[in-house]
């Protein structure tokens, strides 16, 4: 009988620790939450830039965060930001707030998915439209080692593709001759019908519930031969409660 109990005691101490590893809520931010983070950009084989950002909350409602973002160490004006309760972008698109980028979704479970998936018109002055689709998976727990130290983090990853509509393009060429009467003056003019594009993309977040956002990302976009055009990669260098 009292071996009984204690297998139930041990059962009630375990119970909590298993429910809050499986689901995972919303960090609750404060006013002045830092972070810091070394960003690297990676354009095709050989161009990459790399800066240092800190990003820092000035103030949290029910639906949204508000924060400023600025090179560390910089003079310059920070620039001020809104994002989602769940760190979620989002921005005008043919006139509407559109999301266009969402890597988490609360309350984080193993095996959950979510999409975020959006057409914006003329973007550019390439592109009639560009198509986007993302389609984003919590995989379990995995550790990982950013600048900031070594984390037991949730992993999120995301596949999708892009789909582009290039702009319809008109070129002229000309040429003259001379002539008895003069010198005559030819023009023609060429239209180049739209062509559709397409690619792949990977995505990938590691998030610490304590850090209250993730310790690492990384987006990579792929173009229709399948070779990657652009890495964007952020590892955590430092972050700071407001209440420490």
């Amino acid at each position: 009988m009292k071996t009984t109990r204690t297998i139930l005691l041990l059962i009630s101490l375990i119970t909590p620790t298993l429910v809050y590893a499986d689901s995972v809520a919303a960090p609750k931010l404060s006013e002045g939450d830092t972070w810091t983070y070394v960003t690297t950009i990676e354009n095709g084989p050989n161009g990459w830039h790399q800066s240092h950002d800190e990003i820092v909350v000035l103030r949290t409602t029910s639906d949204h965060i508000y924060f400023e973002t600025k090179e560390a160490g910089t003079t310059q004006a920070a620039k001020e930001l809104i994002a989602g309760a769940d760190w979620s972008r989002s921005r005008n698109v043919n006139g509407s707030e559109t999301t266009v980028n969402r890597p988490l979704s609360f309350p984080l479970t193993v095996g959950k998915t979510w999409e975020v998936k959006y057409t914006e018109a003329h973007p550019n002055v390439q592109h009639a439209s560009e198509s986007f689709d993302s389609r984003f998976k919590v995989v379990g727990p995995e550790s990982v080692e950013v600048p900031a130290g070594k984390f037991d983090a949730i992993k999120v990853e995301a596949e999708g593709d892009w789909t582009a509509e290039t702009a319809p393009i008109q070129s002229a060429t000309g040429g003259a001759f001379a002539t008895q009467g003069g010198t005559t003056v030819i023009a023609q003019t060429r239209r180049a019908a739209p062509t559709a594009v397409t690619g792949r993309l990977y995505k990938a977040f590691w998030y610490v519930p304590e850090t209250g956002r993730w310790v690492k990302s990384v987006e990579e976009y792929y173009g229709s031969n399948g070779v990657r055009t652009q890495r964007f990669t952020s590892e955590l260098e430092s972050f700071k409660h407001a209440t420490q």
